[in-house]
């Protein structure tokens, strides 16, 4: 039985520098999802202004107004699969594949979010529980300088990790309000688009 324990506590030991490695390598991925979520941001607020209120004006004569409208450069997948949406109503089950597309594409887009809000916490306290066990054992042997160290990597997976979760958890929940408001938009426009408003 000993040697078992000795083994599994090897194994756990060994886990404890990928998991600080893996939870930096996270730790710097929402950063970049953070400065791309803000240009994201500020994108929509520019393509808002200018598509919603024809939006909610929209009337099979004003589409053409609509087009025109529109952003020359596909600046987010909204605008892009509006203009695809435009471009090419030749009937409904063409818009319904372009907005199922745009539902599939959305989903690539949160992947991360998702990723981030579910790993941050898990290796966090993965790391939280390795580095204990050295702790505890430096409190057994009075060896208080090597127990707090291991309580510093402690708090700092914990801290990391919950760091990496909030990020992805906003980012998530702030990007499926977008979402869910752009397949309406999309799915109204496309039912104008196509004589099909019932």
């Amino acid at each position: 039985m000993e040697i078992i324990s000795k083994v599994l506590f090897w194994v756990a030991n060994s886990l404890l520098i990928p998991d600080i490695i893996i939870l930096l390598i996270l730790f710097a991925r929402s950063l970049l999802l953070l400065g791309g979520f803000y240009n994201q941001f500020i994108t929509k607020r520019k393509n808002d202004k200018i598509v919603n209120p024809l939006i909610e004006t929209l009337t099979q004569e004003s589409i053409k107004d609509l087009q025109m409208a529109l952003p020359k450069k596909d600046n987010s997948l909204y605008i892009k699969y509006l203009k695809s949406l435009l471009d090419n109503t030749i009937n409904e089950a063409y818009a319904d594949f372009t907005i199922s597309n745009f539902e599939n594409d959305l989903e690539k887009d949160l992947s991360l979010s998702k990723m981030l809000a579910k790993l941050g916490p898990v290796l966090g306290l993965i790391g939280t529980l390795i580095a204990m066990s050295p702790a505890l054992v430096g409190l057994s042997t009075g060896d208080i300088s090597g127990m707090a160290y291991n309580m510093q990597v402690v708090f700092a997976t914990t801290v990391v990790g919950l760091v990496v979760s909030a990020i992805g958890l906003v980012t998530l929940q702030v990007k499926q309000r977008w979402y869910a408001k752009e397949v309406n938009n999309l799915d109204y426009v496309a039912r104008i688009a196509t004589g099909n408003i019932n």
